[in-house]
């Protein structure tokens, strides 16, 4: 059986240019108030860029519904031809941080082999995201006091050294309280929770664990992330209708209690590629200058175990930059 490997026309490199080229377009909407233009932005740029890889892409997690605006559906078939693969997509996630001009945001991708990434129901999953010091030590239905305890453990701390992500909503007030509760510190993010789960399993981000509910889609691809970077997710989906329930049913999920694993929602992962839309703990946001931008991204390669910040710039006009500058340097 080929792989993506086997072929070096297929390298990490030339899926690079999908998140990109999808963080460009969406960079040119900040703090404009617009999340569905931004959206659309990332979502046209992304669909172009795999139009051109020699791949017979299937995507199983992604964005809108066909016929719909914006778009990247599930089972919308993409790429010139080649190498079968399963995609996840968030072409933009933290659409309200661009809209907003806030931190956090990235375009993700997910290339997978065949059924190597869940495809599942857009519904609430709770979720534990650590990174490797923790991993194997959290346990996602023990009491929030132990696992707090459990994470400054694993990284020879006191609880209140150690640093919490959760999404700042309502349904988490109870979840926030008893993190409180045990001193741990908190840190609030309005959107974007891939990210903070990334973050988490970084060293030297100064995220160590990130708890609570949100997206069973970005669950799959944060578990495809955490898988290359040797990190841990623990999810249980979380249906608020009957409706909701018969529909997990169709994808054989009957058991509501049941811990899903890293490897549960991401068997197969090949590549993980996320890059910075705007400044986060993890990647640095979209530069514009005359003629071109210059991006952050992060590119994770499970099979050859790589894992590579790449610093990019990019002549978009076609013309020859005039000075390039080293990133941090005035």
């Amino acid at each position: 059986m080929s792989t993506v490997d086997d072929r070096p026309d297929l390298s990490l490199g030339e899926f690079l240019p999908v998140t990109e080229s999808a963080a460009i377009a969406s960079g040119r909407w900040l703090g404009r108030g617009d999340n569905n233009s931004a959206d659309q932005a990332a979502v046209d740029a992304m669909r172009r860029e795999f139009s051109k890889l020699n791949i017979s892409g299937r995507v199983v997690i992604g964005e809108g519904e066909k016929d719909k605006a914006p778009q990247l559906y599930n089972g919308e078939e993409v790429g010139a031809g080649g190498m079968a693969v399963d995609i996840g997509v968030d072409p933009l996630e933290g659409t309200d941080l661009v809209s907003r001009g806030d931190e956090g945001a990235i375009a993700i991708c997910v290339i997978a082999e065949r059924g190597g990434i869940l495809s599942a129901p857009d519904m609430y999953m709770r979720k534990l995201c650590v990174g490797a010091t923790a991993k194997g030590k959290v346990d996602i239905t023990a009491p929030i006091a132990d696992t707090m305890a459990a994470v400054a453990e694993s990284y020879g701390r006191d609880v209140q050294d150690i640093t919490a992500i959760v999404l700042d909503r309502p349904r988490h007030e109870q979840l926030i309280a008893e993190i409180r509760e045990t001193g741990a510190r908190i840190r609030l993010i309005p959107d974007g929770d891939i990210t903070a789960s990334m973050s988490a399993a970084v060293r030297g981000t100064g995220d160590h664990v990130y708890i609570g509910s949100g997206g069973s889609t970005e669950g799959v691809i944060t578990a495809a992330a955490l898988e290359c970077l040797g990190g841990e997710i623990q999810a249980q989906f979380a249906p608020n209708s009957e409706v909701q329930i018969a529909e997990l049913a169709k994808f054989g999920v009957t058991d509501l209690d049941k811990v899903l694993s890293t490897t549960d929602l991401a068997s197969a992962p090949l590549y993980v590629i996320a890059t910075g839309v705007t400044d986060g703990n993890l990647l640095r946001g979209v530069r514009y200058f005359a003629g071109g931008a210059r991006t952050h991204s992060i590119a994770l390669n499970l099979r050859r175990g790589t894992i590579r910040f790449i610093d990019t710039v990019h002549l978009l006009d076609g013309r020859p930059a005039h000075e390039i500058r080293l990133s941090g340097v005035a």
